[in-house]
């Protein structure tokens, strides 16, 4: 019996190295200082630069959105835009003591929350200067993918 269970032991022990392996030999096949399509889509990609300030800021390093404490959470689109927005609304002095979170709504689509108060939509936020920000923050993100 406790030969079996050696002889197991070994061979998982075996299989994980093999594995473990072949994850080095593929990651040297990837130049990850080239943007080409030979990269994992995760790997094609940069945040925004509101999001990497925003992770920084935060002594995060670089991650791929920035969510804080207390936040809703959203898709990581979802938190790049708002990333994008908050930076848009802070040098707008009619817009920036705005407090803005976007979250997953329950039926999977996006809340927005302003100063606390939750939206279902951009159509539904009572601002003009915000929904506008918001379409352009969100017409800037796209421009950049």
């Amino acid at each position: 019996m406790s030969s079996t269970i050696l002889i197991l032991g070994a061979l998982m022990v075996l299989i994980s190295l093999g594995l473990l392996g072949m994850v080095f030999i593929k990651s040297r096949q990837v130049n990850l200082l080239e943007k080409t399509d030979d990269k994992p889509e995760w790997m094609r990609t940069t945040p925004p630069e509101e999001t990497m300030a925003a992770s920084k800021a935060d002594d995060e390093g670089v991650t791929l959105y920035d969510h804080d404490e207390g936040e809703q959470l959203a898709s990581p689109f979802a938190e790049q835009i708002e990333d994008v927005l908050r930076a848009k609304i802070a040098n707008d002095p009619q817009l920036k003591s705005v407090n803005i979170d976007f979250g997953t709504a329950s039926d999977g689509g996006l809340d927005i929350w302003v100063n606390g108060t939750k939206y279902s939509g951009v159509a539904n936020i009572p601002d003009e200067r915000l929904k506008q920000a918001l379409l352009e923050a969100v017409k800037d993100w796209n421009s950049r993918k």
